[in-house]
């Protein structure tokens, strides 16, 4: 029984992975829209909900690197890069929260929203990181900007969409938790 929940981790987790290398074609043709929907993020959050918070990391990490690695978007330094790490934060916090609060309504909000909070803050420390190094500045106002300003429309949907979809998921008994 255990190796088959971890054969549907597996495979549900390589779906997510498709789904992020896939979602932003629907909004890349006009990169303004498609970087303020933040389309990568969905699947990863789903992952972390879905699969658990290691899988939801591991996806998280790779679904930037390896859009870049293979199409060039986005660029691999520093945007793919710190994005690895946000959206790696994504994926386990809200598998992690999502794990070890009560299975209510209210505790998925909690989930997502800490999750965006802290994947957004190290995303902010990342790009500080990365380009100092790049001997460019990185200021606290392109960070606001950059992790919420911008992002406004793909965090309302992110809030209304996700959590719809993990009650779906696990009203329907789509993965056995047993993490």
């Amino acid at each position: 029984m255990k190796t088959q929940n971890r054969l549907q981790k597996m495979v549900l987790a390589a779906l997510f992975l498709a789904l992020a290398y896939v979602l932003p074609f629907l909004t890349g043709q006009i990169p303004e829209i498609g970087s303020m929907l933040c389309p990568l993020h969905i699947p990863v959050l789903l992952c972390g909900f879905i699969c658990g918070w290691p899988w939801g990391l591991v996806v998280g990490f790779i679904a930037p690197l390896f859009r870049s690695l293979t199409l060039g978007m986005p660029p691999l330094f520093p945007t793919a890069v710190c994005m690895a790490f946000e959206l790696a934060t994504y994926g386990a916090i809200s598998g992690l929260m999502h794990k070890i609060l009560p299975k209510k309504k209210v505790y998925i909000y909690c989930s997502l929203i800490i999750s965006m909070i802290l994947g957004r803050l190290v995303w902010g420390a990342a790009m500080f990181i990365c380009l100092n190094i790049n001997g460019s500045g990185f200021t606290f106002a392109a960070f606001l900007a950059g992790a919420f300003t911008n992002a406004i429309p793909g965090i309302i949907i992110q809030i209304i969409l996700i959590p719809i979809l993990v009650m779906l998921l696990d009203n329907h008994k789509i993965l056995n938790r047993k993490d």
